[in-house]
């Protein structure tokens, strides 16, 4: 076809795309955002083969600086052309023992006498993963809607000060009391997300700035509540803490108070099933991910985009609030202070971009996160590596997670969307040439 064939089509199409006199500026304007919007959706959606390959290469990286630290592999490595197998095999030691006592911290105990005590470690990585749950579910919401709701420290703070506050200054009896706790800190969270929301909506304010300025708002505030007598701070507190809850508020324990996973993990388990029906199966999932792929065409299909941030930012909130109302009523019940949170409102966001933004992948995620959590105590306590190993760990799979590229070419992984290799002289392949 000759290159006179073509030109018909651009002005025959350029009137009804473009109006007049704006087509090339229009073009110009719109190439970063879709360039930035589809570098979001591909760390967003990718893979589940890269969110594997993102944790491997991130353990491959621990095991190094495990190695590198070893004081055994260090005088091993002053002779190695002597006797390379000694440095070999005291860098399997050291790597395997330290994963090893990982295991024994998070998952099963193998050196316990019993069964209830071998299997303790896994009810406090549950524990541990039970807040990481609800903010990483919250995240993921906001992610699907294309949000990148920061907030989570904010949400879950707010959440505790609603929770906490009907925790310790009301006399009802459970699980009314329970019940109106939870009911009240998962709407402060709510609400203290929908600011971003409607900031967004009304002014196109950018989430980021304003969930982040929203998080050092709701820090202070809660500071400033619990340095104040009368409000939240506890009478004759020396350190700046609430009352402890009342009995009739805290969450019961699974499984007797041996151990400590509590009602919480339950409640996280219900927060994941809600979640994938309101997200797969609702009317309103179906909104929120139309605007997330592409918010012009959800607007030319009627939908109202504003509102539906709104209500993206509503149910995002909700979520994380869960995280925060476990924390008060279920793990910190003695009373709590500024460090409520304990920066699982970040770490959060490792979950729900490790799980893929869905709801069973941020449950393993989750899982996966307080298992490091539960476990680094044990592997410093046994072998004296440095806790910070597993933050480094978890800020790898960071890194790998947001270089989706770079992980499926070390895998060899297929580009998510691309058609099989051919062979050479495949019969389709020469059909269609």
């Amino acid at each position: 076809m000759s290159a006179s064939d073509d030109r018909p089509a651009v002005p025959a199409e350029s009137p009804s795309v473009d109006p007049p006199g704006q087509g090339a500026a229009t073009h110009t304007t719109k190439e970063p955002e879709n360039r930035w919007s589809t570098a979001f959706r591909e760390i967003v959606g990718g893979s589940w083969g890269v969110s594997v390959g993102a944790v491997l290469l991130a353990i491959l990286a621990g095991s190094i600086l495990i190695v590198a630290t070893d004081e055994n592999v260090r005088a091993a490595a002053a002779y190695f052309f002597a006797r390379p197998g000694d440095m070999l095999s005291a860098i399997g030691s050291a790597a395997g023992d330290a994963y090893a006592a990982l295991f024994r911290g998070s998952v099963w105990n193998y050196r316990a006498d019993s069964f209830a005590d071998g299997i303790r470690p896994l009810m406090v990585s549950l524990n541990y993963a039970t807040p990481l749950i609800g903010s990483g579910l919250g995240l993921a919401v906001g992610f699907r809607a294309g949000l990148f709701n920061i907030g989570g420290q904010g949400q879950m703070i707010l959440a505790a000060i609603g929770a906490g506050w009907i925790g310790f200054s009301l006399q009802l009896p459970w699980p009314l009391h329970m019940l109106l706790a939870i009911v009240v800190g998962m709407i402060t969270g709510a609400l203290w997300a929908a600011i971003a929301g409607v900031l967004k909506a009304v002014t196109g304010a950018h989430e980021v700035i304003t969930t982040i300025m929203l998080n050092h708002i709701a820090f202070y505030l809660l500071f400033f509540l619990l340095a104040t007598p009368g409000l939240l701070q506890a009478p004759g507190s020396a350190n700046p803490k609430t009352p402890p809850m009342q009995s009739s508020a805290v969450m019961p324990k699974i499984f007797g108070s041996g151990y400590h996973l509590h009602l919480g993990f339950v409640l996280a388990l219900l927060a994941v099933a809600a979640t994938w029906w309101l997200m797969e199966r609702s009317k309103l999932g179906f909104t929120f991910r139309a605007v997330g792929e592409n918010p012009r065409a959800a607007r030319v299909a009627g939908i109202d985009v504003g509102r539906t941030t709104v209500w993206v930012m509503v149910v995002s909130g909700a979520l994380v609030a869960l995280a925060g109302v476990t924390q008060v009523l279920g793990t910190s019940t003695t009373g709590f202070s500024t460090d409520v949170d304990a920066g699982m409102g970040f770490d959060a966001i490792t979950v729900a971009l490790l799980g893929r933004s869905n709801p069973v992948g941020v449950l393993g995620a989750a899982i996966l996160f307080g298992a490091f959590r539960a476990g680094g105590a044990t592997m410093q306590a046994a072998e004296g590596i440095p806790i910070e190993i597993v933050t480094v760990i978890q800020s790898l799979i960071v890194l790998f997670i947001a270089a989706p590229p770079l992980v499926r070419a070390i895998f060899r992984l297929p580009k998510p969307g691309s058609a099989p290799r051919r062979k050479a002289g495949d019969p389709a392949k020469e059909v269609a040439a």
